[in-house]
């Protein structure tokens, strides 16, 4: 294949997600009857070569728009201990290795999103509140592996800015992470990574000095914060290059319930980059004070 060709190569979404279970009845009986996912194929083979490879099943829910859920399940093998017991624990995410593994599902609407809330607790199951995480908001039940899975539907589309933010963001991270491996220490705080991301947005748009300055991307969910800034005398906003930026030569108090933002897009507030210290954000409260000289 031509070079030319590999630059144009695209993904076209997702086929499928895959688990193991050992759960085999239940894992039928929760996805094909409860969930009402057609099984659509079935794989049942010798292992896959090495001898350690147990015999299995490989097993394909249709889960829409042309994608699947899988599950192995591996014969003669036994549960791991650390999958005791997760079935029964909440739709919450307490354990932050495990739960990050999940499969989200997309629905089209609010109304969509209710009806299926609805549907799974009318079954009995544990269905968490509805969660905005920024672009998405979803709800979470377990299924009998203990694994999450997740309903959603999309709050706006991506916008460009949102893919030039997420580059800063994530090269902020490296940086950090490098400087602190540097120094024989690790990252172990968000603020380290939003610190050198305003360092990166001070660079590109000229700004510099001391006080407060916090980035704001221009998108919709963090437009309440911007707002409440530019109705306050004790700081100012400036727009360039995509992001607000709020600005002050004392400390900034923000409060959840004034800026009306859910908790998961109120702990993500700052995502923009902030030139200062957080002090405080807990649940209701932010403040951000200048750094010491």
């Amino acid at each position: 294949m031509s070079s030319n060709a590999l630059s144009t190569l695209t993904l076209k979404g997702v086929d499928h997600t895959a688990r193991p279970t050992w759960k085999l009845r239940e894992t039928i009986e929760f996805y094909r009857d409860t969930l009402g996912l057609p099984l659509v194929h079935v794989i049942s083979a010798r292992g896959w070569g090495p001898a350690t490879h147990p015999d299995f099943l490989h097993f394909f829910f249709d889960s829409g728009n042309g994608s699947t859920i899988a599950f192995f399940y591996y014969f003669g093998t036994d549960q791991p201990a650390a999958l005791e017991g997760r079935a029964a624990m909440k739709p919450l995410p307490e354990d932050h290795v495990f739960d990050a593994t999940h499969t989200a599902w997309l629905v089209d609407s609010a109304e969509e999103l209710q009806a299926w809330k609805q549907r799974l607790e009318a079954k009995g199951l544990n269905v968490s509140v509805e969660t905005r995480h920024e672009v998405i908001e979803s709800i979470y039940l377990r299924d009998p592996n203990g694994y999450f899975i997740e309903f959603t539907r999309k709050l706006r589309p991506l916008v460009p800015v949102d893919a030039i933010d997420a580059a800063l963001t994530l090269q902020a991270a490296v940086e950090a992470e490098d400087a602190a491996a540097r120094a024989g220490k690790r990252v172990t705080a968000v603020d380290e990574v939003w610190s050198r991301k305003a360092e990166l947005l001070d660079q590109r748009d000229g700004r510099s000095g001391g006080g407060v300055r916090i980035y704001v991307p221009k998108v919709d969910e963090f437009a309440p914060i911007v707002k409440d800034a530019d109705a306050r005398s004790d700081c100012r906003v400036a727009s360039k290059n995509g992001y607000d930026c709020i600005e002050a030569d004392g400390p900034l108090e923000f409060q959840r319930q004034t800026l009306g933002l859910k908790p998961a897009v109120w702990y993500g507030l700052f995502t923009g980059g902030v030139h200062g210290h957080v002090e405080v954000l807990d649940r209701e409260r932010a403040l951000i004070a200048p750094m010491q000289a």
